[in-house]
């Protein structure tokens, strides 16, 4: 056996015995803990770009929004995953949307049926959202995030900087406790 052969037999031994998880090999484990990368690097957050409709509000974007704590919640009415957050964007809007948050759901389409203007105002009425949805149909704003995931979260602070971002289901507590921080609020 070579030396090479050994080493890389020792290190997948190592990573089963750990736990550890290897890139590109064990994606779904990697991809249920929080991605905070932008948190790192302070990110301005990208304007809102080619929104087709916006729904629940006339046209937003990131410049007026200044001052204010927004959450930018990446989903689309045909993912399960994005149908399961849907309670928790609504309860963190209806808890803090007087406080000074703004969520902004960008429906992004996965697929062709989801395009339909009806089918997201149907959607939007069956969950109970009333906050504003802006329209994402040709993935515009989507490939200004650079998001990869459906769902997505980000959460931006007053002074238009990308804090904290999520992709997936969970993490719904400390999503809590990072808006309530920026808006001194209790959670």
């Amino acid at each position: 056996m070579s030396l090479k052969l050994l080493a890389v037999s020792a290190a997948l031994i190592g990573f089963t015995v750990t736990g550890a998880v290897i890139p590109g090999i064990c994606d779904e484990a990697a991809s249920a803990t929080p991605i905070v990368t932008a948190a790192a690097t302070q990110a301005t957050a990208p304007e809102f770009t080619g929104i087709s409709n916006w729904f629940n509000s006339k046209p937003l974007n990131i410049a007026d929004l200044r001052g204010k704590v927004v959450l930018v919640d990446f989903w689309t009415y045909g993912c399960v995953n994005c149908v399961n957050t849907l309670p928790h964007v609504t309860k963190l809007y209806a808890k803090y949307k007087d406080k000074g948050l703004v969520v902004v759901g960008v429906h992004t389409p996965e697929f062709p049926f989801e395009r339909s203007a009806s089918n997201v105002q149907a959607a939007l009425k069956r969950h109970g959202i009333t906050y504003p949805v802006a329209q994402d149909n040709d993935s515009r704003t989507w490939n200004a995030y650079r998001n990869q995931y459906w769902p997505a979260q980000y959460v931006i602070d007053q002074s238009g900087k990308i804090v904290f971002q999520h992709e997936g289901e969970g993490s719904y507590d400390e999503i809590d406790r990072t808006v309530a921080k920026l808006l001194n609020a209790s959670s």
